[in-house]
């Protein structure tokens, strides 16, 4: 397996121990580590385990890996788990061919060792990696292209660090553009005009869209590990700012909106809201722009606290701080775009936040294990009125929680139903206003006809209870060449809800492709395929990420 570029700047940048260091922890394992062994794991490590378990192993989607746990299972269940990975939602390394053999031996004796701490980073370290490639007075004062932006996809080529610029009218590819390694989210801007990206590596880019060839005009790195962009909407702020928030340093950073200057630099370490314990890795996750308020909503992990950051004033940093639950990861807004949902998903809960009024509305237990709404999906259902819906990692459910305290005060932040999908391992969810349907993937399943399908539930015949789905064989329909596992991720919508994008998402030196079903017949359209569709994964669809539309 490569390794990003990333990796091997990661490599020269993190402490490193010396075998000495780690040698205490490392008796649990069948042998010691070499130096470049070392270093090759902690890059795979970097790349792939990270997210869910920490930069420093102590867990938090994902269990912690520190020796003392890691050591109860001993190198032959860390062989096993990394290969055949679990329905809980750890993915299966070996038998999916993500991982060589002896991969999966360096990583099973590499978490038997005491992890390495990385170093910090700060404004200084920011500024030397900001650049404004294209300045904002040379920019086009027009749009200089025939392309519909509105209905352009930004999609992640993960192990490649870029992102494929597709034109959801023709299917062609506009650019593939440079970014940091395996873009976590895009954003896009109030205007309309710029994507920004965001990779692992916390590097940060800004695609002008109306370029005659969109492409990159400035981009900055914020840390060393991140996951959440997001700019400001709030009427008079529109495009004035954006906020990046990182895994590692665990901050946010507010930069210009037209250069990505960073302008604020914060730290999230602190307190536990439950206990009143020191965490030193609360890392920053899902970030989203308040429509009520000149806020952006910032959501810590570990720590538990959903911040509410006023940037009318960046001199004089006004936060409130809205005690939730911890572990927080992602999730969108209701229908309404007042309230806020986000899935505490190591606690199995679903938070709910009033952006208007800044106060905490209810904390929901969905009855699954570990939600995974990516921003959810808003709908009408025929008994229980408006709803949102997350699915699970760890089993087959979707909770659905009711939105409407006015029409349906009864199910209002509640769970006021459940959906069964096709099994553990579940990652999105997704629908539209213009559709009755509703498509939810299992991507990290461990079986392979399920996770290169995909649910699809039929809105309109929803009744109190267990509704039936079709499946759709996603990646047979793909055909893809050479083998692999291709796995089915993230649905998402084209501007005018009557068409699903689905990625069909293979190991980097296998066939990927784009799967575009229509959403009236659930037939296959179009099948993209392209030797630069290396591991596409998430998709954004310019109209819909930027008017909150799932």
């Amino acid at each position: 397996m490569g390794f990003s570029r990333f990796s091997r700047q990661l490599s020269a940048v993190m402490l490193a121990l010396p075998l000495a260091a780690v040698a205490a922890g490392a008796g649990a394992g069948e042998r010691m580590l070499d130096d470049e062994e070392f270093a090759r794991a902690k890059d795979i490590f970097f790349e792939r385990c990270a997210g869910c378990h920490g930069v420093l192993r102590n867990g938090a989607t994902g269990p912690a890996l520190t020796p003392d746990v890691t050591g109860e299972l001993g190198y032959e269940g860390a062989v096993s788990f990394i290969t055949y990975g679990s329905p809980a939602g750890m993915p299966n390394w070996g038998t999916s061919g993500e991982l060589t053999e002896e991969e999966i031996d360096l990583m099973a004796n590499y978490v038997m060792m005491e992890p390495p701490v990385p170093p910090e980073w700060g404004l200084p370290e920011m500024l030397e990696t900001w650049k404004v490639i294209v300045p904002p007075e040379e920019r086009p004062t027009e749009k200089m292209n025939d392309y519909n932006i509105d209905n352009i996809f930004s999609v992640t080529l993960r192990d490649t660090g870029e992102v494929a610029l597709i034109d959801g009218d023709t299917y062609e590819i506009i650019n593939i553009v440079e970014t940091g390694y395996a873009v976590h989210i895009s954003r896009v801007s109030a205007s309309g005009r710029y994507i920004l990206v965001i990779a692992r590596d916390a590097k940060v880019d800004m695609i002008d869209l109306w370029m005659e060839k969109p492409d990159v005009v400035a981009e900055v790195r914020v840390g060393l590990e991140a996951r959440s962009v997001e700019t400001s909407k709030f009427p008079g702020y529109e495009d004035r700012y954006a906020i990046a928030g990182s895994y590692w340093p665990p901050q946010y950073t507010i930069m210009d909106g037209d250069t990505l200057e960073p302008l604020r630099v914060v730290s999230t370490r602190g307190m536990t809201y439950d206990t009143g314990e020191y965490h030193p890795e609360p890392r920053v996750a899902s970030i989203v722009a308040s429509h009520f308020n000149p806020e952006f909503i910032v959501n810590v992990k570990e720590t538990g606290h959903t911040l509410m950051i006023d940037y009318s004033d960046l001199d004089s940093l006004r936060v409130t701080d809205i005690a939730t639950e911890r572990f927080l990861h992602d999730g969108g807004f209701d229908a309404s775009g007042r309230y806020f949902l986000v899935a505490a998903n190591a606690r199995d809960k679903v938070v709910v936040i009033d952006t208007r009024d800044n106060k905490l509305v209810n904390i929901v237990e969905t009855d699954g294990i570990k939600p995974h709404p990516g921003r959810g999906a808003n709908f009408v259902h025929p008994v229980y009125g408006p709803v949102w819906a997350t699915p699970h990692l760890g089993d087959e459910s979707i909770a659905l929680i009711g939105t409407d305290p006015e029409g349906h005060p009864d199910q209002a932040w509640k769970l006021a139903g459940q959906l069964f999908g096709l099994g553990g391992g579940q990652l999105f969810i997704k629908t539209h206003p213009n559709s009755d349907h509703l498509y939810v993937d299992a991507p990290l399943n461990p079986d392979p006809e399920l996770s290169g399908s995909v649910a699809v539930f039929t809105i309109s015949e929803m009744g109190e209870g267990e509704a039936e789905f079709v499946t759709l064989p996603i990646a047979e329909w793909a055909g893809i060449e050479g083998g692999g596992q291709p796995r089915v991720v993230q649905p998402e919508y084209n501007m005018a809800g009557d068409q699903v994008w689905f990625s069909v998402w293979n190991a980097k030196d296998k066939q990927s492709a784009i799967v575009i079903v229509d959403d009236k017949t659930l037939q296959p359209i179009k099948v993209i395929k392209d030797p630069r569709l290396i591991t596409p994964t998430g998709k954004f669809n310019v109209y819909n990420t930027r008017n909150d539309i799932y």
